[in-house]
């Protein structure tokens, strides 16, 4: 099984399948591995298509087979540190551990190429799609593919730097590829964003969970900061602002407006995370439920964010504490004591749980008391403060290995701050205040003025708004900041961070496989 999902010529053939069920592509006969199972002439196979694409995509922050592979993207960074460890994480804070057999970077890197090929797989039958399938149908749908094929070579490029440029539909066993120039990669992603974007739906007419213009504009925004193009990407994100398919949350809205809390912690309350839920931020989300009564998918944000509170005597499983947590990190002092000021309404206890009382009945000489003087592991992943937003709990459930939690992936909150970051790197300060100043007035939170504006404080202020939702490993990369804000503000919890864990190791049997091409490895690796 391993050798398909970490293969690179093998992986690019099992993606043929429009399927994310791993024993789908692994069948005996590996030339099924080859062909695709939805014919694509009609608007049938393409929706077919379309969907076994999506749950493709859907892997890359649901997978469960390596419970601590969220932990990548955060910890050995700014704002986390371990917590009850699984494994897949470690050598993303030990960095003397990262090497070319690291288990977390060979997941994502197949994943990318996975959804990759199904993307081309879809491009590639529109354009040859038969005259009987209306033009602009199969725009559409090619422009859905190629956004997904634009957001996986961005985040290829963002952590590994040059990659293979696969732009066809791999139809048979491959071993000679080489790795692109970043320079290249860029200038592919651009013109499939730039493609893409005007046969896009915006999120008027869009299908609830479908793509739209605007995800393709944040991300060409996204794509531009990286690429140093600024005044292009304050023009693209300024122009999803100014179409008003969004608007911030600044009102309590949703299935628990009447009860405690606010209007920012909403946006996160199963029943409230999708557009037609009334969630007007939500440019993009990844949306799960209930298959059928009993089954749930298995992402692990829950586990990772919310504490194992209920193993300290006296505490029980309860909703309102965000049910069965594993606490496998912790968020770092940084972002506990430091980060907030005390009105921003992203630290209120509906935001940020600080605060544990027990809650067993059946303890009586502790019940409704608070939680205090605890010490060693307790404080690290059984009561620590910890955000709300990957909250939930399924009665049906009570072990907690499901989730059927939305993912949000995109919002208008993040928008302000890209585009405050395209002005800063303009030296337009004044604008980037008062783009961030947007978010802080939501916020209830202190207004700073132009001379306040650095691209740390515009990091600080991500995660500030976007702590949980962003995966910071991305964004401390993408704007060269890993090594410096991570030692600065969590080097206690590091060890071994240099600038060469700026970009990650290409999976060593990936490169072994490729035995005609030229896939060299990444320096220090």
């Amino acid at each position: 099984m391993k050798r398909f999902a970490l293969a690179f010529t093998a992986l690019l053939g099992a993606s043929q399948l429009m399927s994310s069920c791993k024993k789908d592509y692994l069948e005996e006969n590996p030339a099924s591995l080859y062909t695709p199972q939805t014919v694509l002439v009609d608007s049938l196979g393409f929706e077919s298509a379309m969907a076994g694409l999506q749950s493709v995509v859907r892997e890359q922050y649901t997978r469960s087979d390596e419970q601590g592979l969220l932990g990548m993207m955060q910890e050995g960074t700014d704002v986390a540190i371990p917590g009850q460890v699984q494994g897949a994480e470690i050598p993303y804070y030990n960095y003397t551990l990262l090497n070319a057999q690291d288990q977390a970077a060979s997941v994502m890197w197949s994943w990318a190429y996975r959804t990759i090929n199904n993307c081309n797989q879809i491009i590639a039958g529109a354009a040859t799609a038969p005259a009987t399938l209306r033009q602009g149908y199969k725009n559409r749908i090619s422009a859905e593919a190629r956004f997904f094929r634009a957001y996986a070579y961005n985040f290829l490029v963002t952590l590994w730097g040059d990659v293979p440029l696969v732009d066809a539909p791999v139809t048979s066993p491959r071993t000679d590829f080489t790795r692109t120039p970043v320079a290249d990669v860029n200038a592919f992603i651009i013109n499939d964003l730039t493609t893409a974007i005007p046969s896009m739906f915006n999120a008027s007419k869009a299908v609830s969970g479908r793509i739209t213009q605007g995800a393709a504009q944040q991300l060409l925004g996204e794509v531009y900061l990286r690429t140093k193009q600024n005044a292009l990407a304050e023009q693209v994100l300024q122009s999803l602002i100014n179409s008003n398919q969004y608007k911030l949350i600044t009102a309590r809205y949703g299935v628990r407006a009447s009860l405690p809390g606010d209007y920012f912690s909403d946006m996160f309350i199963i029943g409230n995370q999708r557009r037609n839920q009334g969630n007007t931020e939500l440019i993009w989300g990844v949306e799960q439920q209930l298959l059928v009564p009993g089954a749930t998918t298995n992402a692990q944000q829950r586990r990772m964010w919310v504490p194992a509170y209920y193993n300290i005597k006296g505490m029980a499983l309860a909703d309102s504490l965000g049910g069965r947590g594993l606490g496998r990190l912790r968020l770092s002092n940084w972002v506990d004591y430091r980060l907030y000021t005390a009105q921003d309404m992203r630290n209120s206890k509906y935001n940020l749980k600080r605060r544990f009382y027990y809650n067993d009945p059946t303890q009586t000489a502790t019940y409704g008391k608070r939680v205090t003087g605890l010490a060693g592991s307790d404080t690290i992943y059984n009561i620590t403060p910890y955000t709300t937003k990957w909250n939930q709990f399924d009665p049906s459930d009570t072990f907690g290995f499901g989730t059927i939690k939305d993912i949000t992936m995109m919002r208008l909150g993040e928008t302000y701050l890209l585009l405050a970051e395209a002005q800063f790197n303009q030296g337009k300060l004044a604008e980037a205040a008062a783009s961030i100043n947007v978010l802080r007035t939501r916020a209830q939170a202190p207004q700073v003025t132009a001379s306040q504006i650095t691209l740390n404080f515009i990091l600080d202020e991500r995660a500030r708004e976007l702590i949980g939702e962003e995966q910071r490993r991305i964004t401390l990369v993408r704007t060269g900041t890993l090594v410096e804000r991570t030692l600065r503000l969590n080097g206690a919890s590091v060890t071994g961070l240099t600038d060469k864990n700026l970009l990650l190791p290409i999976p060593q049997t990936s490169i072994d496989l490729n035995s005609s091409g030229g896939l060299t490895q990444n320096p220090g690796y």
